[in-house]
């Protein structure tokens, strides 16, 4: 059996979809703001710490504590 890697939740409706893949996550997102125009969020149950730490330097999170602008992997400001 496979872990639940996602957790897509959609306030606007109350629906709340597990997946097994990020890019299933990530597709049903999309198809669900495209049926809908409702903005879905998703939560990441599992990730390799050097992803975690990648994401974290690169800003991804958009929170300047967290952010690594030294870092080769800071994307800059939006």
């Amino acid at each position: 059996m496979t872990a639940t890697r996602a957790t897509v939740t959609c306030p606007d409706c109350d629906r709340r979809e597990a997946f097994d893949e990020l890019g299933a996550a990530r597709s049903f997102i999309e198809q669900h703001r495209d049926e809908t125009g409702h903005e879905a969020t998703w939560e990441l149950h599992r990730l390799d710490a050097g992803v975690e730490r990648a994401g974290r330097e690169a800003g991804v999170c958009g929170r300047s504590e967290c952010t690594a602008t030294d870092s080769p992997l800071y994307l800059g400001d939006p």
